[in-house]
């Protein structure tokens, strides 16, 4: 390998680090209100079929969160919701949401209303 591949290598490693880290506190602060709308509906959340409380299902967007970290820096919520709350990185499958006696839902269209809601109360 050439010194220039190397160095052009190591120079894209670098930048790529840069754009890896944690999330932004305001989004941070966006995702935990996300699940706080979650719990104040008493939702459930179905992943891969099977239906799982909301402690489980906050353990695991939390671990595809630090994952999703682990690559890059989140810009935005939709950016969460989209990449880690909407179906299952393994399988493919949608996520779905059932919140108390209302029908099961797709979590993504349920998460981005979710995410106005929690805005609005933000911008009081």
């Amino acid at each position: 390998m050439t010194r220039l591949a190397v160095a052009l290598m190591a120079g894209l490693g670098a930048v790529a680090g840069v754009w890896a880290g944690p999330t932004p506190a305001p989004i941070r602060a966006e995702i935990d209100g996300l699940v706080s709308e979650l719990r104040s509906a008493q939702c459930r959340f179905q992943r891969n079929g099977s239906w799982h409380t909301l402690d489980e299902a906050q353990q695991v967007l939390t671990h595809k969160l630090k994952k999703i970290e682990e690559r890059t820096t989140l810009a935005r919520t939709e950016d969460f919701i989209d990449q880690a709350a909407t179906r299952s990185s393994t399988t493919g499958q949608p996520y779905q949401v059932q919140c108390g006696p209302a029908a099961v839902e797709p979590a993504g269209p349920w998460l981005h209303a979710a995410l106005k809601r929690v805005r609005a109360v933000s911008a009081r």
